[in-house]
């Protein structure tokens, strides 16, 4: 017996699927067309990626004016990354979609190959709104992207259990991808081949949302679905109010489609325990919606709740997609200007304060929230307390809701820009080729530059890897120096569209920054030292010469005990004003400049 079999509620479950296999299978009872296994199976199996291909290529044969399909890349195992441009205007290219000024929806599936719902869902919708099925005339006004498959060879990862936490399909895909990669946290880093080439398709396509489609993990509860959105409470402040619209907009038409939907991830601040509640944030840029912020576009996280049955959730995935649409029919065009004006705001942000990192404020309400009857009891298993749900058993759980934030950490944008020395751009550079970031490359060396620098008072190192990162957290603050530079380094104007990006990445302390994912560890690693011999002699002589250094050295001594106690940072006291001493130690290597250079 399959897990969807087991699962609950049964008879709705089956209700949904009977009847998409039933419109489905109308037109032809041996072979129908444009359908999924999803629907075939009455939504117990998914198909594997050749039905993908498959599927794209039949739709584009079947609706020449309409669809294209196309690839967008090639992952590490070597299949080909999948696409659909659909538009009933016509404008199957990215320079049609310009010409006609359409605005552009990127629906993605499988960023998380197990979640797979998306796939499914939008497979379905597409055949009904191309057949005339339902909202004829959505796709005249818009040019909807779709990504079935993000993460590919995580799809072909195949096999039952992959998702322990999640009821159907019976088989699917897994999280990562082939290496490994968590590709809903590598937005800004882009290390991955997928990622890399997602954000070439976006670039391409500057799409005006993304909606990106997922399956919670967690507990157990009546609520359906999750819709979340940026910008909301960050970013562009005018766009905010698009990105809350649009948000609330879903959320209530889902609401008369037979959906309970949150505004809020439903994962509760203290792991299996209800009565925590809930905290919502905001997404730093490693993940999608928090990513298409920065770029003053709206990013939409979908999360259908795992408990509920596989027919239930690409329901309620298909509904989702199908309600951006209809919205987008009717607003697109006003989204389209006022993410352009949020362009030339952000164009404007030099010398600005510009929040890198939010937190959530202690502040709650009480939220009525649907959940089952449950017990909190010790297990036998674990020892620890365990929460058991009664699904016979609805009830409304009271519990706290925190989603004010203000902001953890803010930047004064530079006047300028920033500048990368030729030996550290081959670290940047790559990267801001792949967001699409303007700069320049600098043909002349530049001598006595004024500028400011990173010097960093501390560098905690984590512990463990993250994502094959050793990340790092830094303290210290940007100072005047002076400084020469050989040719070939970069220049990063701040004023650009993409000025967000531009400093989530350079700014050392931003949560996402190329800093502190690790890729410039060594510019924070020791390595030059002064053998304590030496440094003993050169002391006694550094006291007998300086009589202010005497005196600091000896209100030290007496104020900071554990600097008295220590050899090592008495010694390292005298090392650090000597001239042998490693300038570069602790300095970040990108400069902040206040004067573009010539």
């Amino acid at each position: 017996m399959s897990r969807f079999a087991r699962s609950a509620p049964l008879a709705l479950a089956l209700g949904i699927a009977l009847a998409a296999v039933q419109q489905a299978t109308a037109a032809s009872p041996t072979k129908p067309p444009l359908t999924t296994l999803a629907e075939r199976s009455g939504f117990l199996k998914t198909g594997r990626f050749d039905e993908v291909i498959a599927l794209c290529d039949a739709f584009a044969k079947a609706y020449p004016q309409s669809v294209r399909c196309f690839d967008f890349g090639k992952t590490p195992e070597g299949r080909p990354m999948k696409a659909l441009a659909v538009s009933t205007a016509g404008a199957l290219t990215a320079e049609a979609a310009r010409a006609q000024d359409l605005p552009v929806m990127l629906v993605q599936g499988g960023i998380h190959s197990g979640e797979i719902d998306g796939k499914d869902a939008v497979f379905w919708l597409l055949r009904e709104l191309l057949s005339g099925k339902v909202a004829p005339g959505v796709l005249d006004k818009q040019v909807m992207v779709f990504v079935p498959v993000f993460n590919v060879d995580g799809h072909e990862n195949f096999r039952a259990w992959n998702r322990p936490n999640q009821r159907g399909p019976e088989e699917m895909g897994f999280r990562t991808t082939a290496q490994r990669y968590n590709l809903n946290r590598d937005y800004l880093k882009a290390d991955s081949t997928e990622m890399q080439a997602m954000l070439r398709l976006v670039n391409e396509w500057d799409p005006l949302v993304t909606m990106d489609l997922h399956v919670t993990d967690g507990a157990k509860f009546q609520h359906d679905i999750s819709i979340t959105a940026e910008p909301v409470n960050a970013g562009d402040a005018e766009l905010q109010k698009i990105g809350r619209a649009l948000r609330d907009g879903i959320i209530d038409k889902l609401a008369t489609q037979g959906s309970k939907p949150v505004a809020f991830y439903p994962s509760f601040v203290e792991d299996d325990d209800p009565a925590s509640g809930f905290a919502e944030g905001v997404a730093p840029p490693r993940f999608s919606h928090g990513y298409f912020m920065l770029r003053n576009r709206i990013g939409i996280l979908v999360e259908t709740h795992s408990w509920r049955t596989y027919p239930e959730r690409v329901r309620a995935t298909r509904n989702t997609v199908l309600d951006l649409l209809e919205l987008a029919a009717v607003h697109g065009q006003q989204w389209q200007v006022a993410a352009a004006q949020a362009d030339a705001r952000a164009s404007q942000l030099a010398g600005q304060s510009v929040p890198l990192a939010w937190k959530v404020l202690d502040d709650a309400r009480t939220i009525d929230f649907q959940g089952y009857a449950y017990t909190r009891t010790p297990s036998t298993i674990s020892g620890a307390l365990m929460t058991r749900y009664d699904e016979a058993k609805p009830a409304v759980w009271k519990v706290p809701l925190r989603d004010k934030v203000e902001p953890a950490l803010e930047a004064n944008a530079p006047r300028a820009g920033y500048l990368v020395p030729v030996a550290w751009a081959p670290y940047v550079e790559p990267k801001l080729k792949t967001h699409g970031i303007e700069y320049r490359v600098l043909g002349d060396a530049m001598s006595q530059l004024a500028a400011k620098s990173f010097r960093a008072t501390q560098a905690k190192f984590a512990g463990g890897s993250v994502e094959g990162h050793q990340r790092v957290t830094l303290e210290g603050s940007w100072q005047p120096e002076t400084r020469n530079l050989l040719a070939g380094a970069l220049f990063v104007p701040i004023a650009q569209p993409k000025a967000r990006v531009v400093m989530n990445l350079l700014e050392p302390q931003a949560p996402d920054a190329i800093a502190a994912w690790g890729d410039m560890n060594n510019a924070f690693e020791q390595k030059e030292y002064m053998e304590g011999y030496v440094a003993e002699e050169q002391a006694e002589q550094m006291l007998a010469k300086d009589p202010a250094l005497k005196a600091e050295f000896e209100k030290r001594l007496r104020d900071d005990a554990d600097f008295a106690k220590s050899p090592e940072a008495r010694l390292d006291f005298f090392y650090q004003r000597h001239a042998a001493y490693d300038r570069d130690y602790l300095r970040y290597p990108v400069l902040r400049v206040d004067a573009a250079p010539q």
